[in-house]
């Protein structure tokens, strides 16, 4: 509700939309700094990793803990905890699918970018389609409560496993490893088909077991982003800026906007609609480092274009939310 701060000689209507102008823009401040704790981890990797003790070694091991384990329970544990309802998965999860749908093919087009190390499309080109779930899960229970988050769980469950193929896949012929191998092998594909599967028969853990798992993912998104820090060059950027900058372009320009149209289109609910849009413009995800080098692939690249998402997701999800405001 809005205060209304009586003022002599300003109707009452124009002091009541100057208090709701303060409380948007108030608003829209608080979406942006939601994600400054995830870009403090990221410099906090940076900075232990290149002025303390805790160097290169250590992250090494760190970044394979997270891969094999830490993600991998995270995922299966918010999947089982947050059941799909099969209407939900045809009407918002193809939605959701549309817009990470979009963002693969994008991406794969890219390919044909002129650049002298191949190694830097398929280590990078999942920028362009993968998101932070922690994230949106964060903004989606802001924007609509309870019922926003279990808008985002069906997100979340159903572009996951089409985000991990797009993103294996590439780095797995980079490689020369076999590409079904990989993925039958990969554990964040594991881990998800293992929860949807769960659902899909109805398994329900012990308090004890959720728990116990409920704790081990909690600790996948400080260690992944310090991770990310930890194997952070600025300077990688420089090896592909026409390719960094597409691929950014396509994960906060063109989603987003794709995402609003669509939600237009399909006159969701407005609630939904916000859902979806954060959705479409959310940083991209912090095992994407993780995926990259554990693959072989180019780290330091991929390190370097989460930070500049990072950085560009801070205005570019109020943004979003504030030209579907204009649209609708």
């Amino acid at each position: 509700m809005c205060v209304d701060t009586r003022t002599p000689g300003v109707p009452r209507i124009a002091q009541k939309r100057e208090a709701c102008s303060g409380l948007w823009h108030t608003g829209r401040l608080i979406d942006a700094l939601v994600l400054l704790p995830d870009f403090s981890l990221i410099a906090l990797g940076w900075v232990l990793c290149r002025y303390t003790p805790l160097d290169r070694s250590l992250w090494d091991a760190v970044e394979r803990l997270v891969y094999v384990v830490l993600f991998p329970v995270l995922l299966f544990g918010s999947i089982v905890r947050n059941p799909t309802p099969p209407d939900a998965l045809l009407h918002l999860g193809g939605v959701g699918l549309a817009v990470v749908g979009l963002g693969i093919v994008l991406a794969a087009a890219l390919r044909a970018w002129p650049q002298p190390d191949p190694s830097l499309h398929a280590s990078g080109q999942q920028i362009a389609y993968r998101f932070n779930s922690y994230v949106a899960l964060a903004l989606s229970e802001r924007l609509a409560g309870a019922q926003g988050l279990a808008w985002t769980a069906v997100l979340i469950a159903v572009c996951v496993p089409l985000c991990n193929v797009a993103a294996v896949w590439p780095l797995a012929r980079h490689g020369g490893q076999g590409y079904w191998r990989e993925l039958a092998r990969n554990p964040l594909i594991i881990a998800t088909v293992a929860g949807l599967v769960s659902n899909a028969v109805s398994l329900r853990l012990p308090d004890f077991a959720a728990t116990t798992l409920q704790r081990i993912g909690n600790a996948a998104l400080p260690l992944g982003l310090m991770a990310v820090g930890a194997g952070l060059r600025f300077g990688a950027l420089r090896e592909g800026p026409g390719l960094a900058a597409a691929l950014l372009a396509i994960r906060h320009l063109i989603l987003p906007a794709w995402a609003i149209g669509l939600v237009l289109w399909l006159a969701l609910p407005a609630e939904q609609q916000a859902v979806v849009v954060v959705f479409a413009a959310l940083p991209t995800s912090a095992s994407a480092y993780v995926l990259a080098v554990r693959m072989g692939g180019h780290g330091p690249y991929v390190a370097g274009l989460i930070t500049v998402s990072t950085l560009l997701a801070m205005p570019g999800l109020p943004l979003a939310l504030a030209a579907l405001s204009m649209l609708r």
